[in-house]
């Protein structure tokens, strides 16, 4: 079993503070990727605030926690297998929110027979 992890950290975003928009994103994220949406759950901390939140895959996940009093947002995807998308879904979030990656890595992950 393998997979690969991106991680990435966006800068000058908009609609940071909108869960419902946060919400889309994820959704498109995850079709753009080619995965298989399970269930999104998402928090927002109040007016003016952040929000927190996870796309769950049957292949893994899309998470993404939002700072907009600094316009900034990081996102990690992680899904198992080879036929997936990870740069297409970050692509979709990082337009979703008007953004720029400031950093973006891949994590390689190979459990080999399995987890040890």
């Amino acid at each position: 079993m393998s997979g690969h992890h991106l991680i990435a950290d966006l800068c000058d975003a908009s609609r940071l503070t909108d869960a419902a928009h946060i919400e889309t994103c994820l959704v498109a994220a995850a079709k753009a990727a080619g995965a298989t949406l399970l269930e999104i759950r998402l928090h927002s901390f109040g007016p003016g605030q952040g929000v927190t939140g996870v796309a769950l895959l049957a292949e893994s996940h899309i998470s993404i926690h939002t700072w907009p009093e600094y316009g900034t947002a990081c996102v990690d995807i992680f899904m198992c297998g080879q036929k997936h998308d990870l740069d297409a879904g970050l692509a979709v979030i990082v337009a979703g929110l008007g953004a720029t990656v400031a950093r973006s890595a891949i994590v390689e992950r190979d459990f080999g027979e399995g987890p040890r």
